[in-house]
């Protein structure tokens, strides 16, 4: 078993026993098209399959991960703690691309790691270890892009931020080793999965109220046709004799029972909110196309 090496929206570790409770006693290869944070993914430990999720800087990350943990975490070791002064031979040591003062180093390596949604060169190994510095000591762990696709989350407070998080890369290293990751819609399933393999999907979530939103995370975000389109796609691979296990939020329990699934509300706490005073306990369903009589037991 590994663990997630950041913080993500979402993460699903209160959840695993439900989750667990309804895979199939057996199943070829496993595929996850939403990772995140990849909680189940990591505690599950699969051998091959295929890994998947729309934002770019997180696939690079893990793709780093997987084939160079050495290099990352070397990378990680070299930064300086986020309080400290810029470094002047670096870029953006004075002010950022909007003019605007830098602070400090955590704002000057905040402007470094969005070098790519401003259309400059990038490192993929330099980026991946400053998204894992930013998530380890930017504020409450978020990751959040303004429309432009930039990182704007401000700095964090911590004593001792652990942001090199060693032995939890070279642990998911080894678990991502035969592992694809990509970079797609997560429609791409429908060509990869077989029949008796198993697909786990955790989309951002449908608001619990017309407020809500839970696209900040991403410039992309992720609407009411796409939800549409994700139960189009469970039901498909369902026909297919794919096995589906899907975790949402349970204002859309309904519409699965009525496409079939079995549905189960499980109460959980929202463990990453800018709003510290919203991190109420909520409704989120765990549905799946897999009989109780052939589910696995534990």
């Amino acid at each position: 078993m590994a663990r997630p090496i950041l913080k993500w929206a979402g993460g699903k570790r209160q959840l695993l026993d439900a989750i667990y409770d309804r895979f199939p006693r057996g199943y070829d290869r496993y595929h996850e098209p939403f990772l995140g944070g990849g909680a189940l993914f990591f505690d599950l430990t699969p051998e091959g399959g295929t890994v998947n999720d729309t934002n770019p800087r997180l696939v690079n990350f893990y793709r780093q991960v997987r084939d160079r943990p050495d290099g990352l975490v070397a990378r990680l070791e070299s930064f300086d703690d986020p309080e400290a002064d810029p470094v002047p031979d670096e870029p953006f040591a004075e002010t950022d691309r909007k003019g605007k003062a830098i602070e400090n180093y955590y704002y000057q390596k905040r402007a470094q790691f969005n070098r790519r949604p401003a259309g400059e060169a990038f490192d993929p190994l330099e980026e991946a270890a400053l998204l894992c510095y930013l998530n380890r000591t930017g504020y409450n762990g978020l990751y959040r892009e303004n429309r432009s696709g930039r990182f704007n989350v401000p700095i964090g407070r911590y004593a001792n931020p652990d942001w090199v998080r060693r032995e939890a890369i070279h642990a998911a290293s080894r678990v991502l080793a035969d592992t694809e990751v990509r970079n797609e819609d997560f429609e791409y399933v429908l060509d990869a999965a077989e029949p008796g393999d198993l697909v786990y999907f955790d989309p951002p979530y449908e608001p619990m109220s017309p407020t809500a939103s839970f696209t900040d995370y991403s410039a992309s975000g992720f609407g009411r046709d796409d939800q549409d389109r994700l139960l189009d796609t469970a039901a498909a691979l369902d026909e297919r004799g794919v096995h589906v296990v899907l975790s949402n939020s349970g204002v859309l329990a309904e519409r699965y029972e009525r496409r079939g699934f079995d549905v189960a509300l499980v109460g959980a706490t929202r463990a990453i909110n800018s709003d510290a005073d919203n991190r109420d306990e909520v409704d989120e369903l765990v549905a799946t196309n897999v009989p109780p009589g052939k589910r696995a037991e534990r």
